[in-house]
């Protein structure tokens, strides 16, 4: 193939320069001190064949193209422009060789005329002795036939101009050294197509092109491009002249897809179009691309109305002022004695036979399509303005004989920044140019149809896009067309995915505690953080209260209030005791263990203290640990003290022995010491093994988190409670059996209702810990406690206080001896 491709290029190269031929005519070529090239498509190839026979492709027997010959005129109307300007290149005149260009790889032959010197081409020779023909070109019309032949130019750096080829690979400058186009690239029209299709809120769309590299090209940058932005592209072909479109209509129209991006070429879209008629495919929006957006046969097209929306993309600046006045002008003159000329021009041209030209008028040539005639002509004007700094020409004239090489004015292109035509031309360091585009509606419902413009995208610093709503008429006449594979998810909800697609998928509800942030992730709900909550279906989290008894809480206030009452009235009764010591009420309630047992109490009560405000680890220690140990002592001396009561008034009399030995090794401080031993030892494991611990509850209540205490290992907490609870079992069996004793020495109710009251208590505690979720658990847990204390308090100590103070005639010793004389002649008779 390459070998074919060379051997064709050379005899090409042959034909027409070995035999002299010369191609001279008046719209094709024009004396100037500097010389352009300029590449159109006078005609189109409708399908490239292969040839086994080594000739040029005659561009004449093909199909015309009146807009290649459109766009050569608006070349020559700039150098006519430039050649009349008296600042712009003053002094100096601008040539043109003009050939017609409609093959991609069989037309060298006019390429390489421009980079003769003197008829010939010396590839070896420096780029300082080198002055090929011309000094810069523009053309050929397409990103393929622009690949093909760029290559030529490149190598001397012969500066392309270009106004028609927009593919992202010429912005290589690695490749195309001396490529600049006047046009943006496929990568801005894609990106604007993207911008149309997120204001509408389409994702589901078809991308129809051509075999051929501007399709391509567009379409593995569209595929790029939609990563990220929620479009999908549903189907894609490239189309060639012969392929089956009624059955890629059909297939789009199952896939239920509205929105059709067709990036093809002009031939290609007209017959895409034509077949979309001609199979009644209704009400779609139809995206056309920079080639096709303005063509003026479709719009003609019987029917096209009924397809739906045509929106078009083109360049933003079209009209050129003087155009109309020079075609009516060259009109005028051209048709005159024309079929003498035309026998000379096929003698002496080179594939430059044009039927059509001299039969078009001026009306056609202006109405003609103007999509690339102000890239033509800024490539025009780029030239000129680089060959001004070149050639370092001020208001009245040009340094002519400053030495001129093409390559240096790539250099003077880069920085070129001037005003044309209201508009300003500028390149970046790609040579590609800054991007003004329009969008254009297809008003096929007048006669003749019309282009409105709808919408604007401009790319400098920053990209601003905008479309005029309003100015939609849509085929359905009520809203935007849906073009979507699934309905959007409400609020609250997230994407599942079904298929190959991410655009296709159901909507699951995001579970409390999470959230749906399309923002982020339309796929995902996410989870809200440790110390946020959510309900069903939200779109945010809301910060969760922290939640404790504070000190400043009514229920609170309440409680440490009545545990500070209770801590007075313990010391009043410990120094009431104290000072009636000797008396026989405070011998009779345990004498000095009154005050042991006074002191737990105190310290069980200061305990009370430790369940309000933000808890701590020390907090959550003492408030539990204090209690269980003090309060347990307590208990221990209340059983032993129902104990010696029974020994004294039975078990002197029945074990005397036995009572001997309690008495006579102090039994009760042995069994006080040891008791406090073992749950002084069963506290320590308890706050050791698995020490208390502060947990954040975030899951009882969805808006709050509890500070609460975990209550350490079960274990050594069951431990420390049975021996509490087995004393008090134990303190309940000997007073049960002391019922029957002195009236004063009788403890039995009072030490029965405290500690019955002591297990209601925190069995009503534990009962609700278990069932009940509330910062206020915290608050019954010191209310049980104080409940426990005033059981003892006001069962046992309180009568007695009574007595000392209001009944000092009860509290003496006569009258506790005759009390014990009652009880033994009572037992005597029974």
């Amino acid at each position: 193939m390459l070998l074919s491709s060379i051997y064709i290029l050379l005899v090409g190269f042959t034909n027409c320069f070995f035999f002299k031929s010369s191609c001279s005519a008046s719209d094709f070529s024009l004396e100037g001190d500097y010389l352009l090239g300029g590449l159109f498509p006078l005609h189109e190839i409708e399908k490239e064949t292969t040839l086994f026979s080594a000739e040029t492709t005659k561009c004449f027997r093909h199909i015309s193209s009146k807009s290649g010959y459109h766009m050569l005129q608006v070349m020559r109307f700039a150098v006519e422009e430039i050649n009349n300007s008296t600042t712009l290149l003053p002094n100096v005149s601008l040539g043109y060789e003009i050939f017609d260009y409609c093959s991609n790889t069989k037309n060298f032959n006019s390429a390489l005329r421009f980079i003769t010197k003197n008829g010939s081409i010396k590839p070896k020779e420096k780029l300082n002795n080198y002055q090929p023909k011309v000094i810069a070109l523009t053309g050929p019309y397409g990103s393929t036939r622009t690949m093909t032949i760029a290559p030529l130019f490149t190598m001397d750096l012969i500066p392309m101009v270009h106004y028609g080829a927009s593919a992202y690979a010429l912005s290589n400058k690695l490749q195309y050294p001396s490529f600049v186009r006047t046009i943006p690239s496929n990568k801005d029209l894609i990106e604007m197509i993207i911008h149309i299709m997120r204001w509408f809120g389409w994702n589901w769309v078809a991308f129809i092109g051509s075999q051929d590299d501007y399709s391509s090209d567009g379409l593995k940058l569209f595929n790029k491009y939609i990563n990220n932005t929620g479009i999908c592209l549903a189907y894609q072909e490239g189309l060639s002249l012969n392929a089956n479109y009624s059955l890629t209509l059909k297939k789009i129209d199952k896939l239920n897809i509205n929105v059709i991006v067709v990036f093809a070429l002009t031939q290609y879209a007209s017959k895409f179009i034509k077949a979309a008629i001609a199979n009644n495919i209704r009400d779609k929006v139809w995206i056309a691309s920079q080639t096709w957006a303005l063509d003026q046969q479709l719009p003609r097209q019987p029917g096209i109305e009924k397809i739906g929306t045509v929106i078009g993309i083109t360049e933003r600046l079209l009209s050129l002022p003087g155009f109309n006045e020079f075609v009516y002008k060259a009109r005028g003159t051209s048709n005159a004695g024309h079929n003498d000329a035309e026998d000379e021009v096929k003698s002496k041209t080179c594939n430059q036979v044009c039927h059509y030209c001299s039969l078009l008028t001026a009306e056609e040539i202006i109405n003609e399509n103007p999509t690339f005639s102000f890239g033509v002509y800024s490539a025009i004007y780029t030239i000129a303005h680089a060959l001004h700094k070149v050639l370092q020409c001020d208001i009245n004239e040009c340094q002519k004989n400053t030495m001129t090489k093409p390559y240096m004015l790539l250099g003077e292109i880069k920085k070129l920044n001037f005003p044309l035509n209201g508009r300003q031309v500028k390149y970046d360091d790609n040579y590609d140019p800054a991007i003004s585009y329009k969008v254009v509606l297809w008003r096929t419902d007048v006669n003749p149809p019309q282009f409105e413009t709808v919408g604007t995208y401009e790319k400098q610093a920053e990209i601003t896009f905008t479309i005029n709503n309003s100015l939609l008429p849509w085929h359905n006449k009520v809203s935007v067309p849906f073009s979507n594979c699934s309905v959007e998810c409400k609020v609250g909800h997230s994407r599942q995915t079904e298929g190959f697609h991410s655009c296709c998928f159901t909507c699951r509800k995001c579970p409390p505690n999470s959230y749906a942030d399309f923002s982020r992730d339309p796929y995902t709900c996410f989870p809200c953080a440790e110390g946020e909550w959510s309900d069903e279906g939200s779109t945010t989290c809301k910060t969760r209260s922290v939640v404790y008894p504070q000190f400043t809480e009514v229920p609170s206030i309440i409680v440490m209030v009545s545990a500070a009452c209770l801590i007075i009235l313990l010391i009043a009764i410990f120094c009431l005791f104290a000072y009636n010591y000797d008396t026989p009420v405070v011998k009779s309630a345990g004498g000095g263990m009154c005050f042991l047992m006074l002191t737990s109490l105190i310290m069980s009560s200061i305990s009370v203290f430790f369940f309000f405000g933000k808890p701590t680890f020390g907090f959550c220690l003492l408030r539990n640990v204090i209690f269980a140990y003090f309060f347990t002592v307590c208990i221990s001396c209340l059983t032993v003290r129902s104990f010696q009561i029974i020994s004294v008034f039975k078990m002197a009399a029945q074990f005397p022995k036995l009572h001997s030995l309690w008495v006579k090794h102090n039994g009760q401080r042995l069994f006080i010491a040891f008791v406090s031993f073992i749950n002084f030892i069963s506290c320590v494991i308890w706050m050791t093994v698995n020490p208390f611990k502060l947990i954040a509850d975030s899951w009882t209540f969805k808006d709050q988190i509890m500070l609460i205490c975990e209550m350490g290992n079960t274990i050594c907490f069951t431990i420390v409670m049975f021996i509490s609870w087995f004393l008090g079992f134990l303190c309940l069996l000997f007073s049960y059996m002391g019922r029957d004793l002195p009236k004063n020495y009788n403890e039995a109710k009072s030490i029965t209702f405290s500690l019955i009251l002591y297990y209601l208590t925190w069995i009503a505690y534990f009962t609700a810990y278990l069932t009940l979720k509330s910062k206020y658990i915290v608050v019954l847990n010191a209310v049980a406690q104080v409940s426990s204390i005033n059981g003892i308090l006001f069962s046992y100590f309180i009568p007695k206080s009574y007595i000392i103070i209001f009944q000092p005639q009860k509290n003496t010793p006569a009258y506790f001896q005759t009390s014990i004389q009652n009880y033994t002649q009572t037992i005597s008779r029974t």
